[in-house]
């Protein structure tokens, strides 16, 4: 259901896209050739998206790529067509443009060339804005308990999405990262790796990982990626050194409890009551759950501060302000009751290759006991 989704969101957007271009910017003598070079543009990415992925064929490949730019460069062209219409509203009542002006060549050139171009360069800063990997960092306190720790530095990341094709430098360029924050402690949010089969990138990450230098070590949880992939046994994460939590919580050297959950695709997960059942609140407890759900329940029980990913705050602008009234944090800080909840836009992404909402982020909390 969710590939026929993202195909119908890319399909009718498309028609409104080249039948508004075709009227308002095509002269006569070039609307067949403006058609021709339309469909085949338009079917590049249901074609040659998924099927060049991992091929060996060159210009497959090259396609897969080119594809992955297309669905974020129609969508800000149909933003702009958008736009651009609802100038033309405007203009019926006010007259900002004559009329004779605005059906002159020269006015359908330029406007069309504008639009084409503000969509190419939106689409070139969004991937920029990928590749850039940034630290957002936040200062909290907890209350202490009977815990003897005084701060804790917390690095998280989430969605990851690792693949064949995630370059490794890319990899490393995190891992350097996280070292240089020197965390205390390393938390992974789910969505880290794709697939089930070992390849050479997964092998290279593990080892990488394997390097993330903490005083308590590296923990995580599954989410929905994972089990799509296989994952859920968490064979990955152990050859990188990472503990996963399954439903369970655990003492860290009497300091502080870290819980952590399944994703809600595993439908027995437990409660968060029935997770925390079995410990008594005489430590500070930090939890680790994929999405940024059930936020009310969470919020009365004993959780000090919760870390979430998932959401990718929604990756291309304007989906954020739908993943915004989807969940009610879909990205960045929010206190509730007495619990501190963060939600990370993601490290990486799933899909085209451009994040023009939110930043590619690892955070860092910086704990302070009281």
């Amino acid at each position: 259901m969710f590939h026929l989704y993202l195909t119908l969101a890319y399909i009718i957007p498309n028609i409104y896209v080249y039948l508004r271009i075709n009227q308002l910017f095509i002269g006569k003598g070039y609307k067949i050739r403006f058609t021709v070079i339309y469909l085949i543009l338009f079917a590049i990415y249901p074609l040659a998206g998924n099927i060049g992925e991992h091929s060996s064929n060159l210009i497959l490949r090259f396609l897969s790529v080119f594809a992955g730019y297309l669905l974020p460069f129609y969508l800000y062209v149909f933003l702009l067509i958008l736009l651009f219409d609802f100038f033309l509203l405007l203009n019926l009542a006010f007259r900002f443009v004559p009329v004779e002006k605005r059906k002159s060549h020269s006015f359908r050139k330029y406007t069309f060339l504008s639009v084409i171009l503000m969509a190419v360069v939106i689409v070139i800063g969004g991937a920029v804005n990928l590749n850039t990997i940034r630290v957002t960092k936040y200062e909290v306190s907890l209350p202490k308990r009977n815990s003897d720790i005084e701060k804790l530095r917390v690095a998280f990341v989430s969605d990851f999405h690792i693949q064949q094709t995630t370059r490794l430098r890319l990899i490393k360029q995190f891992v350097d990262r996280v070292n240089t924050q020197k965390p205390d402690i390393m938390m992974f949010g789910g969505d880290i790796v794709e697939g089930d089969s070992e390849n050479e990138t997964t092998v290279e990450t593990e080892s990488l990982f394997r390097t993330i230098k903490t005083k308590y070590g590296s923990f995580g949880v599954t989410g929905n990626h994972e089990f799509y992939g296989g994952q859920e046994d968490g064979n990955f994460f152990r050859k990188a050194g990472i503990t996963m939590l399954y439903d369970t919580v655990i003492n860290i050297s009497n300091s502080f409890y870290l819980a952590g959950r399944y994703d809600e695709h595993f439908r027995n997960r437990k409660t968060i009551t029935n997770l925390l059942s079995d410990i008594k609140p005489d430590l500070p407890l930090i939890l680790l759950d994929h999405r940024p759900t059930q936020l009310e329940e969470v919020s009365k029980t004993a959780v000090d501060a919760q870390f979430s990913g998932h959401t990718h705050n929604g990756q291309l602008f304007p989906i954020n302000f739908f993943i915004n009234r989807i969940y009610e944090l879909g990205w960045g800080y929010l206190k509730k009751g007495n619990t501190h909840f963060f939600v990370s836009s993601g490290l990486r992404l799933w899909g085209p290759p451009v994040k023009t909402a939110g930043t590619s982020e690892i955070m860092v909390v910086d704990f302070r006991f009281e």
